[in-house]
């Protein structure tokens, strides 16, 4: 049984929701936030990035920076640019990108179920991220932007959700300036949807695995004192059926590789000239090197874990490893990470502008390889998958 609850939000007035709404601050570095608040005062990333409001070189993590995402927050409030709703509220989010769209609930969700493996992980966290966003969060006393979960489809949840599409007109509709429409709607009757999670066995988390952590941690913390409500024990989420969310590859770029790389892999692999540099099945990837695109089948494991069979952790047994050398993909310096929303020409410009000798364009991971990784209780290797499009935040604050 999974626990969502009513929240009073805090959202932009309808005015001004276009220049608050913002790209999630783990998708971007400094320098880019920097350019893409230029010139947007009200942008949200003031909040999330409160370091661009900062001298240059400031310690990312001084208090300076965690004090300053406080009064921006409150400051935004403050004006007006951010208004509460006055009672508690449940809301869908709709995004379309090109010919997909998927739409979830924002809700909070409980941080009993994330601590119970109610909600379950893939990934490791990081200790620094979570010291980082747990931060944040205690010093603005809000969790500033929502995770990305998944959930089985359910007939009661699309029913739910397409009376509501369907009865009521959406509170913000907008195009961000990368083109993807968002929208979203207040949902009038929230005891419906409240029950019909009271049926959904467990949650995923897509995307957003240290703003879990840390909203564990924090309510871990305030437990502690005599804080008055738990409205800490929650937190924001949109839950996004498993089958509109849409997951791209992770593609990755070696630094450096032997001198002897091509003839020391075709002497392990039926390695051949290939002219679509997108693999077309599961188990296939492609290998751009020296101005050329190669393609080739990885092995089947040999192992019968659910994550040994994912086509991340066979490229690493099977080429990674033994041939490049590299050990662990969180740590190694040689290896990159591209995500595969930039593309295989992105890909291509790397290798030949010399910032990588070899790239590897990878098919990507199913949402079903995803839940049924989490359900085994294993974790993916790093920078197993990619969503698309990302939540914007900014648009719904859960403060406490």
């Amino acid at each position: 049984m999974i626990t969502i609850k009513p929240f009073r939000a805090w959202r932009p007035h309808p005015d001004k929701v276009e220049h608050i709404a913002c790209v999630p601050y783990d998708v971007i570095n400094t320098e880019e936030a920097r350019d893409l608040s230029r010139g947007l005062p009200d942008s949200f990333l003031h909040v999330i990035r409160p370091e661009i409001d900062l001298p240059e070189g400031t310690d990312l993590y001084s208090d300076a920076v965690y004090e300053k995402g406080a009064f921006n927050l409150n400051k935004m409030q403050e004006s007006g640019k951010l208004v509460q709703d006055s009672t508690p509220g449940l809301y869908l989010y709709q995004q379309q990108m090109g010919t997909h769209t998927q739409t979830g609930l924002f809700s909070c969700v409980s941080v009993k179920d994330y601590d119970q493996d109610r909600i379950l992980k893939h990934e490791l966290t990081r200790p620094d991220k979570e010291d980082d966003r747990t931060r944040h969060i205690l010093t603005q006393r809000a969790h500033a932007e929502p995770v990305m979960l998944t959930c089985k489809t359910s007939d009661e949840l699309t029913r739910l959700t397409n009376r509501t599409l369907s009865s009521t007109e959406p509170i913000y509709s907008f195009t961000a300036s990368d083109g993807v429409i968002h929208r979203v709607w207040q949902i009038k009757e929230t005891g419906a949807f409240v029950d019909a999670f009271r049926d959904v066995e467990r949650l995923y988390v897509a995307d957003g695995h240290h703003r879990c952590k840390s909203a564990s941690r924090v309510a871990e913390k305030l437990r502690e004192g005599d804080y008055g409500d738990d409205e800490f024990e929650f937190f924001p989420a949109v839950i996004i059926p498993m089958d509109e969310m849409r997951i791209l590859a992770y593609n990755r770029l070696v630094k450096k590789v032997p001198g002897d790389f091509l003839d020391m892999i075709e002497k392990d692999f039926n390695l051949e000239k290939h002219a679509h540099p997108v693999p077309e099945q599961p188990g296939q990837i492609r290998l751009y090197f020296n101005g050329t695109w190669y393609g080739m089948t990885l092995p089947e494991a040999t192992d019968s874990g659910t994550v040994d069979r994912l086509d991340v952790s066979r490229l690493h047994r099977y080429l990674l490893l033994p041939h490049l050398g590299i050990e662990d993909q969180r740590t190694d310096p040689n290896l990159a990470f591209v995500g595969g929303i930039r593309g295989t020409d992105e890909l291509e410009r790397l290798v030949d502008q010399g910032e990588g000798e070899l790239a590897i364009s990878m098919y990507p991971t199913s949402i079903e390889e995803l839940m049924a990784v989490s359900d085994a209780n294993e974790l993916m290797p790093p920078k197993s998958t990619w969503f698309e499009p990302k939540l914007r935040s900014g648009l719904l604050i859960h403060t406490f």
